[in-house]
């Protein structure tokens, strides 16, 4: 057997296994699935029926008219432009001083702000709450919002390991043409900084978009609701019907997909670029 035909072998072996774990991973996705199309009564059938012989597409128009899920679309997209947005800014900003600027005490402070990762949130959740209750500030967005523009440690230092591997020639060469530190930053850098900054959209839209403790807690009107607490009352509210659960989970999973899909690319390269450089 020639080593080309023996690669070959290896390679299909190699696609084939992980074909295998792949459709492992995506079972309970299909179960999902094949739950929304169901009937009461075909959910709890023995031995269970996979798919169902007459898919029940209503159950998606059903699960969408007893909630305003639109209401809790619109809702939760709001939070994702701002919070996105204030974890952009700032978490660029900080990891540019970090990574630019030299003063006093840069690397304690730098190390400071790590070790506030090792902070459980569940720690710091009463207290949060008893300031912003004294702030009036609950049943509002903006606990949820102004915490994103004070900068994630764990995005921060992302950030600041891949500016440490950008040469400081290019700064010095922006400098000589007349610009100042801001310009430096928006036009020289961000440009390079995609594939970390692809990162922390990706990652925050799914943190938010998955949230469901921060909005219970300080959200009390149902018009502000975003959508992992519209699902969750929409559980109690229905009595648990799961084919209708199923389909509107569905419907909800479907944005997460897409911007993994679309920003792939950009994703999967920049952490292997962090990881490499970093």
């Amino acid at each position: 057997m020639s080593i080309r035909t023996k690669r070959y072998i290896g390679a299909a072996g190699s696609h084939l296994g992980l074909s295998v774990l792949a459709l492992i991973c995506l079972i309970p996705f299909l179960w999902m699935l094949s739950t929304s199309l169901k009937t009461k009564q075909n959910m709890w059938l023995f031995p269970p029926q996979f798919w169902p012989v007459h898919p029940r597409w209503q159950n998606y128009i059903d699960a969408f008219s007893f909630a305003p899920f639109a209401r809790y679309i619109t809702n939760t997209l709001t939070l994702e432009f701002f919070i996105i947005l204030g974890q952009v800014v700032s978490c660029t900003l900080i990891a540019y001083g970090f990574s630019r600027f030299k003063f006093r005490g840069r690397e304690v402070l730098f190390f400071v702000m790590l070790a506030t990762m090792l902070i459980p949130e569940q720690v710091t959740m009463i207290p949060l709450f008893l300031l912003f209750s004294k702030m009036n500030w609950v049943d509002t967005y903006l606990p949820l919002i102004v915490p994103a523009y004070f900068g994630n440690a764990f995005y921060v230092f992302l950030m600041r390991q891949y500016l440490m591997t950008i040469p400081k020639d290019l700064d010095e060469a922006a400098k000589i043409d007349g610009a100042n530190e801001l310009q430096i930053l928006w036009r020289v850098l961000v440009p390079i900084l995609r594939p970390s900054l692809t990162i922390i959209i990706v990652y925050t839209f799914t943190g938010v978009y998955n949230d469901f403790m921060g909005p219970l807690i300080y959200l009390n009107t149902p018009e502000k609701f975003t959508l992992a607490v519209g699902l969750a009352n929409f559980v109690s509210s229905r009595g648990t019907e799961w084919n209708l659960l199923m389909s509107a989970s569905t419907v909800v999973l479907v944005p997460l997909l897409l911007i993994y899909y679309v920003a792939q690319r950009n994703l999967i390269g920049g952490i292997a670029s962090l990881g490499i450089k970093g």
